[in-house]
């Protein structure tokens, strides 16, 4: 099985009177955002973000930033089938707590069983602490976090809040997510000597936490609980993201496993594909895709993160 994980970058469908449109892969953080939103490059960022998605060809993929469900029905059947790859008949998008309506979504091949919406879960559900001021009815989850079963694997995706503006309280909220995650995970699998889990998405751990080494989400990569799998991959090559702040790159898209899961495939090593990034942020180092512009195009401000479970090869560059 293929798993993959992408955050989309801001990926909504807008109904604009003559057409529907999706929005590009821009949030102002690029010269040609402060403009008039031009149409046609949201449209050559979304070719892009479909082309990416063809590459990489996963059996289940999770994805984050995408607005709703007929956003996700729509770039499946309207650019991610132009690439003549085998479809993805089970969708999901749900409602999240994202002020924006960027949301988390599963695509995969494969029949999910039992999918569960976190988005509502309070500090109260799990004991856990609200912010100064709320009360326990406070939800826990910035934007959600999506569980299903695949075949023999649960699959937890989420996107935790990012370390901005204010970064000691982004840092509470964040861990307060990454302790949530790990009580439902200990919760659903207490009876269960060996459990099948990955915790997969946009976890948005910085490259230094708050000027500290102190990891917001450390309650998920605590050994004696999960397996980092980004720690098979040497250190100079953990990055899916550049923050166009600081420049600092990072890794905030991750795979953390059970130790089983870990165990069962000990040669599975993560890899990313950055063709679709903007040359700016690459170099000419990297491969990129035809038609990947200086800033935009692209097909996000993150690399796509990608592992094969029962594969020797990946099929697809390790630099790709």
């Amino acid at each position: 099985m293929r798993i993959a994980t992408f955050n989309v970058q801001r990926m909504r469908l807008r109904d604009c009177g003559d057409e529907t449109h999706l929005d590009g892969a821009r949030d102002g953080d690029s010269p040609q955002d402060n403009k008039v939103a031009d149409r046609e490059l949201d449209h050559l960022d979304r070719k892009l973000t479909a082309r990416v998605l063809a590459e990489v060809n996963a059996d289940v993929v999770a994805l984050q930033e995408v607005f709703d469900q007929a956003t996700l029905d729509h770039f499946h059947d309207e650019y991610l089938m132009a690439h003549s790859v085998e479809p993805w008949p089970y969708r999901v998008c749900l409602p999240g707590n994202d002020g924006q309506g960027l949301n988390v979504a599963l695509m995969s091949r494969k029949a999910p069983q039992d999918i569960r919406s976190h988005a509502g879960l309070t500090c109260g559900d799990l004991g856990l602490e609200p912010l100064p001021g709320h009360g326990l009815d406070e939800r826990i989850f910035r934007r959600d976090c999506l569980i299903a079963t695949i075949e023999d694997i649960t699959f937890c995706i989420c996107h935790f809040k990012a370390p901005y503006p204010d970064t000691e309280r982004s840092w509470f909220l964040r861990r307060r997510e990454a302790r949530a995650v790990r009580i439902l995970i200990e919760r659903a699998f207490s009876e269960l000597a060996e459990p099948l889990w990955l915790i997969l998405g946009d976890l948005n751990e910085p490259a230094l936490d708050g000027g500290t080494n102190k990891r917001a989400i450390a309650p998920l990569t605590d050994e004696s609980f999960a397996i980092d799998l980004l720690e098979r991959l040497p250190q100079e090559d953990r990055w899916s993201f550049r923050d166009p702040a600081s420049g600092a790159f990072s890794h905030p898209d991750t795979m953390i496993a059970s130790p089983a899961l870990a165990s069962r495939f000990p040669s599975a090593i993560p890899f990313y594909v950055r063709c679709g990034m903007e040359r700016a942020i690459t170099g000419n180092h990297e491969r990129h895709l035809a038609g990947v512009g200086l800033h935009r195009p692209r097909a996000s401000d993150h690399a796509a993160l990608t592992i094969d479970f029962g594969k020797n090869e990946s099929g697809i560059s390790r630099t790709a």
